[in-house]
């Protein structure tokens, strides 16, 4: 892009346009000139939203390659809209009066379903004091049609105090206006440019110390451009670079991330990383307290085991030593051994695993009171809290558990790291007591006390009934008991344990299984349904 501004109806290839009237359908210029059988001057533009009619080809000529089958198109210019400045923006945004139309549209209706007129109390009073740009320390101008600063001067003098600057899906490209918008607004901390398309890094910025929140949401940068800006953002503390598809975090296959020495909260949900060691680039970063991995393609995770040296002659540090909150939801993670290496993270306390292999039950994944048990310090799972009594509760739940499997496989052993741990924590013994010994809590032994609510839509409303079962009760002869303690005969039941914390029942689907082998244990909630056809 040139330096100087290009005529106004003038257009260039890269150069980013909204839909005249309709500034979030967004695109990029990819061809301007004549088409074969039609007059004049024409337009290509691939658009964001992949809202186009073909794939920049028409009636067999290529003029353009869209993203997409479907989202190129051909406009007239006057049909499109170079965008505006910050500036006028801000005036636009803030200065303008709202129409006589636009206060007319402003109802509701009665209970006789009367039009009544909304008036805004204190409506003149708030105008008043947004349309002080002096005063203004918080600036949203989402989807404004912004392409450029305007005349960088101006920019000081108009809004000085600005602190947070809201930037998302305009038709910014050019690192050097972000860097100009930055420079002249000081007083700034936070700025977002999710969905503004940005140019690769080409010039320096500017000396950036006190910006502390960037978002680069859906911008197309790559980890390369994040090392690049670096230099700049000296102080940030936030850095969010969701849906950029970014797989790869520097482009060696040893080298650690330095620097960003207050980076405390790093966002690389929605995007492509598929290899664990990529990010254990990032484990260097001393300050780092949150990481979100949301949405990517982990199939594993580890902690390296060698003291904190993982292939790189910079460590210093333990790997992750600050880290307290690592969200992995939405991964491909599969296996067991991944969720007990959270426990060597130090200080790692929140944790998500929703929506992965691990904790599907219909494919053969754990439910959450075995996540609870085999994590010793996590105080948050997939965004809530574990209580002391929750994980009192899963941490006697799976004791029983693994102790029915040992009895038919005892090399299973080797898979349970925290269960002699846990037995010892919880008193708890393989075998009854002798009479008149201390009672620790016994496996084997004693009667479950079991809460059971029918929840079928057929099955009309009945109280909830507390009965106290054997341990060994299987799943099938719970299903018998249930007919006769509900009266529900000639109805194919299902049933499923309500757990704490957890958003959804887990389905009881093996019919040999005793309640023991599922570790259920007391004061358990077990939910009656129908089997539907």
């Amino acid at each position: 892009m040139q330096d100087s501004p290009e005529p106004r109806h003038e257009f260039w290839v890269g150069q980013r346009v909204h839909a005249s009237g309709d500034s979030r359908r967004i695109g990029t210029v990819k061809y301007v000139g004549p088409i074969e059988g039609y007059s004049d001057t024409w337009v290509g533009v691939d658009w964001d939203n992949r809202d186009g009619k073909h794939d920049g080809s028409i009636n067999g000529v290529r003029y353009f390659h869209a993203n997409s089958e479907r989202s190129g198109s051909f406009v007239r210019a006057y049909n499109l809209n170079q965008g505006i400045s910050l500036l006028e923006a801000l005036e636009s945004r803030y200065k303008s009066e709202s129409t006589k139309d636009e206060e007319d549209d402003m109802y509701v209706f009665s209970t006789t379903n009367q039009r009544v007129s909304v008036q805004l109390l204190g409506k003149d009073k708030i105008q008043d004091k947004l349309s002080r740009f002096e005063e203004l320390t918080r600036a949203s101008l989402a989807y404004m049609g912004i392409s450029s600063p305007g005349i960088p001067a101006h920019i000081n003098n108009t809004v000085p105090n600005i602190i947070e600057l809201d930037l998302t899906g305009n038709l910014l490209s050019e690192w050097k206006d972000v860097g100009t918008i930055c420079e002249q607004l000081p007083a700034m901390t936070t700025i977002n440019l999710s969905n503004n398309l940005m140019s690769p890094y080409k010039s320096e910025l500017p000396l950036l110390k006190n910006i502390q929140v960037v978002v680069l949401n859906n911008t197309g940068v790559d980890w390369e451009q994040v090392e690049l800006l670096r230099q700049s953002l000296t102080t940030i503390e936030e850095l969010h670079i969701m849906g950029n598809n970014i797989s790869r975090i520097l482009s060696g296959s040893s080298s650690m991330v330095q620097g960003f020495d207050y980076l405390r909260l790093l966002n690389l949900e929605d995007n492509r990383v598929d290899d664990w060691d990529e990010i254990m680039k990032l484990s260097q970063l001393r300050s780092l307290e949150k990481l979100y991995l949301n949405r990517n393609c982990l199939n594993s995770l580890f902690y390296p085991d060698n003291g904190g040296q993982h292939d790189s002659e910079v460590t210093c540090y333990n790997p992750f030593q600050n880290l307290r909150c690592l969200l992995l939801g939405s991964n491909n993670i599969g296996d067991l051994a991944s969720v007990d290496s959270l426990n060597l993270f130090p200080n790692l306390v929140d944790v998500r695993l929703s929506d992965n292999p691990i904790t599907d039950s219909r494919s053969g994944g754990v439910p959450r009171f075995v996540l609870i048990a085999r994590l010793a310090k996590i105080q948050t799972l997939n965004g809530s809290e574990v209580t002391p009594r929750e994980r009192k509760d899963s941490e006697i739940r799976y004791v029983r558990l693994v102790v029915s499997r040992l009895h038919a496989s005892p090399e299973e052993i080797k898979q349970h790291p925290r269960f002699y741990e846990l037995k010892k924590i919880h008193g708890i013994e393989d075998e009854r007591p002798s009479v008149g010994a201390p009672v620790p809590q016994s496996i084997s032994s004693g009667l479950l006390s079991i809460t059971l609510n029918c929840v079928g839509a057929s099955m009309g409303e009945k109280p909830s009934l507390t009965k106290k079962l054997p341990a060994t009760t299987t799943v099938g002869k719970l299903k018998f008991l249930c007919e006769s303690f509900f009266k529900l005969k000639s109805m194919k039941l299902k049933l499923y344990l309500q757990e704490e914390g957890s958003p959804f029942p887990m389905l009881l689907d093996n019919d040999t299984s005793s309640l023991m082998d599922l570790g259920i244990g007391n004061d358990s909630i077990i939910l009656v349904d129908e089997e539907r056809s």
